[in-house]
Order: structure tokens, then sequence, then C-alpha cells
């Protein structure tokens, strides 16, 4: 799934071809908002907030996508062909570029002052200017028996982690992420909350994820994806299991001997 350093990219990219622009083609293929026409309004910005996308046009409307785990926004001149079949959900064009959303999660569009219908339930974004570490501690002490590993990926506790960011972030920090929150001390849930901002706000302007310093295919991450593979601090093989309840379990990649209960 699209993390939300990918997500803060795919938003920039929307602003270079829609900002400021008046839509010509408004194309809403999903039943809930099949007669929306937004032709003729201007594109304002589009925003993320932690996984999901806010394109805000005149007329104080928004349009909110998520990517799920295969939606995409690809951006390309006005006109070319859009794909064939089910999988496009939204178009939205201007005279000189389009942007077409594929296999999007979620497509709504809502009123720009109620846009907390569809994202007023996020913790604080790890990329957004609303960034809290404290709250983001308050938030994962909530529920002290949770899991840590579990707890990381609750988009309510804070915004924008995924399964390759929770690895990182937990490697980086010498947590296992079976360890229950109420038994890490405030001041480790405060490195660990500002590790995770540190690490993906490195990387939001970068193509992919990078935390070895070394961008090579197979080699930018320092744990996720590296099964089996020697630790890249303390050489013990790297475990890969599912963690979390079924039928909603996510992979996760740790060190058992670095990350102990």
């Amino acid at each position: 799934m699209p993390e939300g350093d990918s997500v803060y990219r795919a938003a920039k990219r929307l602003r270079e071809a829609l900002d400021n622009r008046t839509l010509t083609r408004s194309d809403f293929r999903v039943p809930r908002h099949a007669t929306a026409d937004l032709r003729g309004r201007a594109v304002l910005t589009t925003i993320p907030r932690g996984k999901h996308l806010l394109t805000r046009v005149e007329g104080g409307l928004t349009v909110h996508t998520h990517l799920r785990m295969e939606g995409s926004w690809r951006i390309g001149p006005a006109g070319r062909p859009v794909p064939r079949g089910d999988v496009v959900r939204l178009v939205l064009a201007n005279a000189e570029w389009q942007a077409v959303g594929t296999r999007l999660g979620m497509v709504d569009l809502v009123p720009t002052g109620r846009e907390d219908r569809v994202v007023g339930h996020l913790g604080p974004d790890l990329l957004g200017p609303d960034w809290d570490p404290a709250q983001a501690v308050r938030n994962l002490l909530l529920e002290p028996g949770r899991t840590i590993g579990e707890a990381l990926l609750d988009q309510r506790v804070l915004a924008g982690i995924g399964t390759i960011w929770r690895a990182e972030t937990l490697w980086a920090a010498r947590l296992s992420p079976w360890r229950a929150v109420g038994s890490i001390p405030p001041e480790v849930l405060e490195s660990l909350v500002s590790t995770a901002h540190r690490l993906i706000d490195a990387s939001k302007d970068a193509p992919f994820p990078v935390t070895s310093g070394d961008p090579r295919p197979g080699r930018s991450l320092l744990v996720y994806g590296r099964a089996r593979r020697p630790c890249r601090r303390c050489g013990s093989p790297i475990g890969r299991g599912e963690m979390g309840p079924q039928p909603s379990e996510r992979l996760i990649y740790w060190c058992p001997a670095c990350q102990r209960p």
C-alpha cells in the first residue's frame, strides 16, 4: 500500500498538472458520483493527508481519493487515451494535462468545509503541518496492551506509516514489533515517533524509500524486504512474518537478535 511519502509525491505531481487551471474534463466512474461534473471550475490545490489525497476545486468542493493497495494517479498530456476496461475511476483534465486515477480505493466528492468527513479520524500527519509528536505518543498510549507493531499502522494514531516505514522505524529503534506499547517508556516512544518522522521526511522527495544511503535496487532499505539476509547491524538473519488479526494481517520484517521482545 502506498505510504505517506509516496502519497506526498503523488500530491506534488497533481499540483504541477492541475493547480490554477480550469477543468475541461471531469469523469467520475464510480456509481455514487457518476453524474458529478466539475468542468469549468479551476483546481485550487491538492494536499496529502496521511495516505489520503484532497483535491480542492472552485466552488467549495473537494475530491477525496485514496490509493489503497493498487491505486495510482497517472499524469500525461491532455487528450491521451485512457486505459480500457474498468480500472479507471476518475479523470480530471485541463487544456494541457490530464490526471487519470486508476484502481483508486476511494473516490468521494465532499464540501471543502467538511473534509473532516473523510479525514477527520486521522492522527497527526507525519508529513503535514499538524505533525505533533506529543499527540502521537498520547494516541499510542490509549491502548497500552496493544503491540507497537499494530499501533504504528493505525492511521488514527499517526497518519502515513505503512509496512515499510513500520519495519524501518522499529529496526532503527531496536524495538520488537510484538512489544506492548505500555511496556515502552514514554521517552522511548517520543524518540520512536520522531525517528518515524525523520525517516519518512527524508524520503518524501526521493523517487522511492531509501534508509540505507544506497539507492541501488535491493540495497535501499535496512530491513524491509530483506528476509533471511544478514542484519546490517548484527549479522543475524532478518525475520519475516505476518502481524495483526485476520484477514487484515500485514507483513512484518525485523531482526530477532537486535529487536528481542
